[in-house]
């Protein structure tokens, strides 16, 4: 698995950690998530493309809370 969809995966794990943790999550963070997804995006397999999607969903859905 590629290393920068690994990151990709970390990124959405903070962001979402410190949702549930009840926490704000800053611009830094997401912009951060967000940059992981899209260098990601670039090497991914079909279904590793399908799989930041549903990151980039979840990261959107954080960013409503």
């Amino acid at each position: 698995m590629d290393n920068l969809f690994q990151q990709a995966k970390d990124a959405i794990a903070n962001v979402t950690q410190n949702v549930a943790q009840g926490g704000q999550v800053n611009e830094q963070d997401k912009q951060a998530a967000q940059n992981a997804i899209q260098a990601a995006y670039k090497n991914a397999s079909a279904e590793e493309k399908q799989q930041l999607q549903q990151l980039e969903q979840k990261l959107e859905q954080n960013q409503l809370s």
